[in-house]
C-alpha cells in the first residue's frame, strides 16, 4: 500500500526526488558523499527517462546531473532491499553512456561518471556506510582500468566509522533520525515545505493511479492466463477420458474436442503404457 503524500520522508524516491532536483540541495549532497568541492551543476533533471530504441529497455533516472568539469551524476534511492541492484548498477552505467553516444559523440568523449545508490539496508552485510567500486586489475588491484566510472553504494543503517561526521549525519537523516546540523535541518525543512506543495501532491497521487493502473492490469492479465490454462487442463482431461474409455475414434475425439487429430494422437502416446 502506497503512503499517503503528508507521510513521505526523505528516503523515499517520489521526495528524495523532489527535494535533490534543487541544486541547493543537490550540489552538498554529492560534495558529502564524494569529499569534494562541486563548482556547479547544470541541468538537474528528475526521474530523467533514457530510452534509446523501440526494442531497449527505458531507464527512469531519479536524479542525473552533470557539472562543469565534464562528469555525470546519477543519483538513486533505494528504500527497499534489492539484491539485484550490483546489475542494476551497470545497466546504468551502460545506459548513461549510450545516451552519450547517441547524440553523436565519439566514445573518447564520454564523460566521467559516477552511479550513486542510497540504500536504507546494507547490501554487502560488512556494516559500511559506503561501497566504492572501480574497475581494477584482479592481479595487481594497485592497476585501475581508467575508464573514469565509479559505482557508489550507501547504506544508511552503516555501523563502522568509515564516513565523515557531515556524511554520517546525513545518512542518519535519511534513515530516519532527527537532523544534527544546517544541512539536514534545512532538508528537513524541505520535506516538510514540499508536503505542502499541491502541484507536488497531484503529481504523486497521478503517479500512484498510474502504478496501480499497471498493477491492476498484471492481476487481470494473469488471472486471464490463469483461466486459459485451466480450460486447456480441463479440456486434456477430458480428451484423456474418452481416450481411456475406447469408445471413440481418434478422428471423433479431435472433432469433440476441438483438438487436432496430431494433439489426439500426441495425447495417446502419452496415455499408453511404457
Amino acid at each position: 500500500m502506497s503512503k499517503a503524500f503528508e507521510e513521505l520522508q526523505i528516503k523515499d524516491d517520489f521526495m528524495f526526488s523532489v527535494i535533490m532536483r534543487n541544486p541547493k540541495f543537490c550540489k552538498p549532497f554529492l560534495e558529502r558523499v564524494l569529499g569534494v568541492k562541486i563548482s556547479r551543476i547544470e541541468y538537474p533533471r528528475s526521474q530523467e527517462t533514457i530510452d534509446l530504441s523501440a526494442e531497449a529497455k527505458s531507464v527512469r533516472l531519479d536524479i542525473y546531473v552533470e557539472d562543469g568539469e565534464e562528469t555525470v551524476y546519477n543519483i538513486e534511492m533505494q528504500a527497499v532491499t534489492n539484491r539485484n541492484l550490483p546489475r542494476r548498477t551497470r545497466y546504468y552505467q551502460g545506459m548513461i553512456d549510450l545516451n552519450i553516444l547517441e547524440k553523436g559523440k565519439d566514445y573518447k568523449d564520454l564523460k566521467k561518471s559516477f552511479v550513486i545508490f542510497v540504500c536504507a539496508f546494507d547490501l554487502f552485510g560488512e556494516g559500511r556506510h559506503i561501497y566504492t567500486f572501480e574497475n581494477r586489475c584482479i592481479q595487481n588491484p594497485e592497476l585501475g582500468l581508467g575508464d573514469d566510472t565509479t559505482k557508489i553504494i550507501l547504506n544508511t543503517k552503516g555501523t563502522m566509522d568509515d564516513v565523515t561526521p557531515e556524511l554520517k549525519r546525513l545518512l542518519d537523516f535519511i534513515d530516519g533520525k532527527a537532523p544534527e546540523d544546517e544541512f539536514t535541518r534545512e532538508l528537513d525543512e524541505a520535506v516538510q515545505s514540499a508536503r505542502k506543495n499541491e502541484k507536488w501532491r497531484l503529481d504523486y497521487m497521478t503517479l500512484q493511479m498510474h502504478y496501480q493502473e499497471k498493477y491492476e492490469q498484471g492481476i487481470e492479465q494473469g488471472i486471464e492466463q490463469g483461466i486459459e490454462q485451466g480450460i486447456e487442463q480441463e479440456k486434456r482431461q477430458s480428451v484423456m477420458r474418452m481416450i481411456e474409455a475406447g469408445k471413440l475414434s481418434l478422428d471423433e475425439i479431435a472433432l469433440y474436442s476441438g483438438l487436432t487429430l496430431e494433439q489426439v494422437s500426441e495425447l495417446e502416446k502419452e496415455f499408453q503404457p511404457a
